[in-house]
């Protein structure tokens, strides 16, 4: 026999997703359980011929206020929260004329969806669930005695275990859904007080809460001692969280990880402009191009590093075709994530049985506005998206010499690059591809330096004369510290250079610059990147 068991007498139900409604009610009704609702819950199982009573009559009061107050009243919450086997609640009950609630099932106004679709401020107000969350709450306290459902997904378990236990649920299941019934409305109350975060522009409210929906438990985090899970926030950003995965095995932690920073970076490349293709490894571009196809760019890309490419992610900016897709899989690749698929490509795929495809569904907005979070010991850290994109900066030349058109346009593909490396961060690139890109040193000339050396062992290994840095450009995530990191680049063969500026020694940097007769432009924009 199941532990605690609690038979279903009386359900409330006022949902908005009426799906599985009428299915789910119609079983209920059929283990003798009395239905009550609201609204238009009400009307759909009524037009569906089952028998209901309207909430009001419980309560003796109609709904008003349009729709604001009709189920916040005590005959509701008395029967949620009456502890079946307190004589004090029992008795309170028969006074007061009020009827156990066994069952509840709510889902609520959905007010992440209408903010989703820009809507005007007064109906995302009328959108915020009151008395939904307030009866979601009181059930989900006595989950002793009630069961509490909030989304159409959980339907199944419940009858499950009516057909199991004859009509009757478990405590182990009610738990389970209570603690479910918290975490909904604390990540509805998230989204809720983020809007209204974002809507009055308070960049640090006094408190702050992320919330999310499971899409997936991983087989374990960064490491394998790690546990991990994958959620979804309201944000609707194309993206690793928004992509159909059409084969391959399942996405681990690091590979959900390392496909979002490519795909955040290819984003950057409007496909409208051009063909581009970002290769990650370890959360690092290893290799960035744009092209006249998606065949070109990726094999441009690919030249940067083919060693670190092995085994990495590929995402591109526009719908990947045959040619591309034939290419790519010619080496071990975790993953392919683009905004769509030819169903040639998708063939060619599904030969690579382990080889995940996502097809995202869009590019996100490089420019849109939005929060990243990351946890420290015992708090988390909150900021605003970078989302300053070079093409809408204010460059500055600050050498002897300006950049030609070429330089230019290097120049800004650099620095488009370098948003998306970790810092410090120094990135060659020459016909808009990335030719030795250093990452992550705690030093800038050292980052200068690898990247260098990287350039070196990619011409070895295409069996160049020299390495592609030698009349490449060069980006620098923040402001050169001392001349010697523009020096190294120099010597590289670096004949323009892109940095935000602003350090106390600029003009030491600058005088380097000029007399090599090298051309350097000040962003005024640093991105670092942790």
């Amino acid at each position: 026999m199941t532990s605690h068991p609690r038979r279903i007498t009386r359900a409330l139900l006022s949902v908005s997703d009426k799906a599985g409604l009428i299915e789910f009610a119609t079983q209920l009704a059929g283990y003798g359980v009395d239905l009550v609702s609201t609204g238009g819950t009400a009307r759909a199982l009524k037009d569906a011929g089952l028998r209901v009573a309207d909430v009001s009559e419980l309560t003796g009061f109609p709904e008003m206020m349009d729709g604001r107050v009709k189920t916040l009243h005590p005959k509701v919450h008395g029967g949620l929260l009456a502890i079946r086997h307190e004589q004090e609640h029992v008795a309170a009950m028969e006074k007061h004329g009020i009827k156990p609630i066994d069952l509840l099932v709510v889902n609520l106004y959905p007010f992440e969806a209408t903010v989703a679709k820009g809507a005007a401020y007064d109906d995302c107000i009328e959108n915020i669930d009151i008395g939904g969350p307030a009866m979601i709450r009181a059930a989900a306290k006595n989950h002793h005695d009630v069961t509490v459902v909030v989304e159409p997904e959980d339907y199944a378990k419940v009858l499950a275990e009516l057909a199991e236990h004859a009509g009757m649920t478990s405590l182990e299941l009610r738990k389970a859904l209570a603690a479910k019934a918290y975490a909904r409305t604390a990540a509805y109350d998230a989204a809720i007080s983020n809007w209204f975060a974002d809507t009055l522009k308070t960049d640090a409210p006094d408190y702050r809460a992320i919330g999310g929906r499971l899409i997936q438990s991983l087989r374990y985090g960064e490491n394998p001692h790690q546990s991990a899970a994958f959620y979804r926030t309201p944000e609707a950003r194309a993206g690793v969280s928004t992509a159909r995965q059409v084969q391959g095995k399942e996405l681990s932690y690091n590979n959900i990880n390392d496909t979002d920073a490519a795909y955040e970076c290819v984003a950057e490349f409007d496909p409208r402009r051009t063909a581009a293709c970002v290769i990650v490894k370890h959360a690092n571009p290893c290799g960035v191009a744009e092209g006249a196809s998606l065949l070109d760019a990726y094999r441009r890309a690919l030249e940067c590093d083919a060693t670190s490419a092995f085994g990495g992610i590929v995402a591109l900016n526009r719908t990947l075709d045959a040619e591309a897709a034939k290419a790519i899989t010619e080496i071990f690749t975790e993953v392919i994530i683009a905004p769509d698929a030819s169903e040639e490509a998708i063939a060619i795929v599904a030969a690579k049985k382990n080889l995940r495809l996502l097809l995202a569904g869009g590019l996100a907005d490089p420019r849109a506005k939005g929060l990243t979070a990351k946890t420290v010991a015992g708090g988390l850290l909150v900021q605003s998206r970078d989302n300053a994109v070079v093409d809408d900066m204010a460059l500055k030349t600050v050498t002897k010499r300006a950049p030609t058109a070429a330089e230019l346009n290097d120049l800004r593909f650099a620095f488009r690059v370098a948003k998306h490396v970790k810092s410090n961060t120094i990135v060659y690139a020459r016909n808009l591809a990335t030719v030795g890109i250093g990452a992550g040193q705690m030093s800038r000339i050292d980052s200068a330096r690898i990247a260098a050396r990287k350039a070196e062992d990619a011409a070895r290994e295409m069996k160049l004369s020299a390495p592609l840095t030698k009349g490449s450009v060069v980006a620098s995530d923040a402001f050169f510290p001392f001349a010697d990191g523009l020096l190294v680049a120099i010597e590289a063969g670096a004949t323009a250079v892109i940095q935000p500026g602003g350090s106390m020694r600029d003009q030491e940097v600058i005088d380097a610059a000029d007399t090599h007769g090298i051309a350097m432009v000040f962003t005024g924009t640093r991105h670092f990147r942790h």
